[in-house]
């Protein structure tokens, strides 16, 4: 990609943090350019939808086959894609700076950089090895002269070893410690009482991430709130596939093709999703 064009693309999706916005997460090109035609400004992916749909589990994808992936959204779409990098792709800091490095090449204006390793059992990571991760990855982009946007993931709602009642201050701690080595954005997957989101706000300065779900507070609840950004996350994908489980069993046990046949895109419609297809 033009770098000139990725420098404009980074640019609108930075401004896109100074109010709010929905971030939906695409797992291929077809989904990524689907949620461009709804209207969306930016695109994120999601690590487990590009897995599974591969034939792998979360977190076994192998790092270059999610890398074709990214180039081809980017490729697809003109709005700003951020990735989901997991834990970083590495198990040294230079290892995911190199990681990183390969996915801005590929055309990402942003990525989300977790600290977990999604062991619900097993303990988040250190503060300090996950503050010198977001700290290198803050030098590549000094060095590359893009200023790539971090979003920094916190597990504390997600792992089970977190008492409920420590995870609002173990937040709070991390989002400071994450901000201070460099991150542009907290994300919190598993944060829903209006009490701690309101907390959380209060206490840290630079924009909020939470994930769309049950239980959640409404779009305009979580505007009014504060936040700045709704991501999706493996959500859509799941939709998608429970569709196509109960269309297949409709076809089994009914011999009926509603739900394969009742408002959906034409083959015409299918064939005009290409970037030059508007």
């Amino acid at each position: 990609m033009d770098m000139t064009k990725q420098l404009e693309k980074l640019a609108v999706f930075k401004k896109l943090h100074s109010n709010f916005f929905i971030l939906p997460n695409a797992w291929d090109a077809a989904s990524a350019k689907t949620f461009e035609k709804c209207g969306f400004k930016a695109i994120g992916t999601t690590s487990a939808g590009i897995a599974v749909s591969h034939g792998y589990t979360d977190r076994n994808m192998p790092f270059d086959k999610m890398l074709d992936t990214v180039r081809r959204i980017v490729q697809t779409v003109d709005i700003p894609v951020t990735v989901d990098m997991e834990d970083g792709y590495g198990q040294t800091p230079d290892e995911v700076a190199e990681s990183v490095k390969q996915v801005i090449k590929a055309g990402a204006t942003g990525i989300n950089i977790e600290d977990s390793r999604m062991d619900r059992q097993a303990p988040l990571l250190d503060i300090p090895v996950q503050q010198k991760k977001i700290a290198v990855i803050r030098e590549l982009g000094n060095a590359m002269a893009y200023p790539l946007f971090i979003n920094a993931r916190i597990d504390s709602y997600w792992i089970k070893s977190m008492p409920p009642a420590g995870r609002l201050e173990e937040t709070i701690k991390r989002a400071h410690a994450y901000q201070e080595a460099g991150a542009d954005c907290i994300f919190v997957p598993g944060i829903q009482e209006i009490s701690d989101i309101q907390t959380l706000r209060h206490e840290i300065s630079c924009p909020i991430n939470v994930l769309a779900g049950p239980g959640m507070p409404s779009a305009n609840e979580l505007e009014a709130l504060g936040i700045q950004r709704i991501s999706t996350g493996s959500g859509p994908f799941r939709a998608a596939l429970s569709l196509l489980h109960r269309m297949g069993q409709e076809i089994l046990e009914k011999g009926t093709f509603e739900h394969m046949t009742s408002r959906v895109l034409s083959y015409d419609d299918l064939s005009n999703t290409d970037r030059n297809g508007e």
